[in-house]
């Protein structure tokens, strides 16, 4: 199939793209495209208007303000691949960043594009759950801050509203201390992943985060089992046990046995 007819244009820079947004059209923001341009094609979406972000300086901004890491909205996976924020708990999001699907992909995908598409088994809605994230929307009336966790309210549902934009992605810094895990089950490398595990854990702050894709609607967070991996009570953790730290953190949906087999794998690298 072939998009439906719509205006495209490209804001020359980014209170341009906000004056666009609140006149009240039905325009739909596109950065790398590599989720827009397949729902367009198959008519699951039909702007008026497509408004294209993907050169806007101020959403490709990325480093560290003080005790914060910022990503761009508009910052590709393969710059964070390539080492923009490798320092950042130890190589986290660089590991994560590469096993996004292909090259291809990665050179025009967007963090920014992933967590506003909210796919519920993508990777950067539950890597970036694990480390703490926050994003920023912005509007021509101003900024609001919320955490990720209160960012995607369902599977490809977001609280944005019509006239905002996911301007960036704020990370808290962490520890040279920092371990991480991230287990991303699929048939072979590129797919669509079965299930996700990911946790950061920086002993000296007290920070531990365990989330989980594929086992719900949305990445999930497992603050108990947070705590005992933080208190290194999980040793011998086994595949019962994740399954049951699945169901008693609400997991309903979603393929549990891989989400289980995922969360075994990692919380055993960490503990």
């Amino acid at each position: 199939m072939k998009p439906c007819a719509f205006d495209y244009v490209r804001p020359a820079d980014l209170a341009s793209a906000l004056d666009t947004l609140s006149a009240g059209a039905d325009v739909r923001p596109m950065a790398g495209g590599q989720s827009l341009v397949p729902v367009l094609s198959m008519r699951l979406a039909r702007p008026a208007r497509v408004m294209d972000i993907s050169r806007l300086r101020e959403l490709q901004a990325s480093g560290r303000q003080g005790d914060v890491l910022e990503l761009g909205a508009a910052v590709t996976h393969a710059r964070i691949e390539d080492g923009i924020a490798a320092s950042f708990a130890q190589g986290y999001l660089t590991h994560v960043a590469g096993g996004i699907a292909y090259r291809a992909v990665r050179n025009r995908g967007t963090v920014g594009g992933s967590l506003a598409h909210a796919d519920p088994i993508a990777d950067w809605p539950v890597a970036l759950l694990a480390a703490g994230a926050s994003v920023v929307a912005a509007s021509a009336a101003g900024r609001r801050e919320l955490p990720l966790e209160d960012f995607a309210d369902g599977p490809f549902s977001h609280t944005l509203r019509d006239d905002e934009l996911l301007a960036s992605v704020h990370l808290p810094w962490r520890s040279e201390a920092t371990r991480w895990a991230y287990v991303k089950l699929a048939r072979k490398a590129g797919e669509f992943a079965q299930a996700i595990a990911a946790i950061v854990i920086d002993r000296p702050t007290g920070y531990a985060r365990v989330a989980v894709a594929g086992a719900g609607g949305t990445p999930m967070l497992l603050p108990a089992l947070a705590e005992r991996l933080l208190r290194g009570e999980l040793r011998g953790f086994d595949l019962s046990q994740a399954g049951q730290a699945l169901r008693d953190g609400g997991a309903q949906a979603g393929d549990l046995h891989a989400a289980a087999v995922a969360l075994r794998r990692a919380v055993q690298e960490l503990s």
